[in-house]
């Protein structure tokens, strides 16, 4: 069974409620990203801060969100461009199912 997500003209989810880790799998093959465990965590911290605060993280925000949960070796924007490339905050919230961070172009 293929999954049809229903995206946005730039590739993010409609409806962040739609998400399930089939659709994070999708969406990160678009990108090329292969989902690690390190991954998971991070887009796990972006969902939980969205579904607290209705604000998705960008990338200032996001490493503060990561640094507190994971420590400082990870908190950081070199950490997550190794695993994301060189837009974290958007592929995060795309990957997570969330909608484009208001800062990222």
């Amino acid at each position: 069974m293929m999954l049809k997500l229903s995206l946005d003209k730039d590739g993010y989810l409609r409806d962040h409620l739609a998400w399930n880790p089939v659709a994070a799998e999708i969406l990160a093959k678009d990108l090329n990203i292969e989902l690690t465990p390190e991954h998971w965590q991070i887009l796990e911290l972006a969902r939980q801060f969205y579904l607290a605060t209705d604000v998705v993280p960008e990338t200032r925000p996001l490493v503060k969100l990561i640094r507190d949960a994971l420590g400082q070796e990870r908190g950081n924007s070199i950490y997550l461009m190794q695993l994301f490339g060189g837009s974290p905050a958007k592929y995060v919230a795309k990957i997570a199912g969330l909608p484009r961070p208001t800062n990222c172009l």
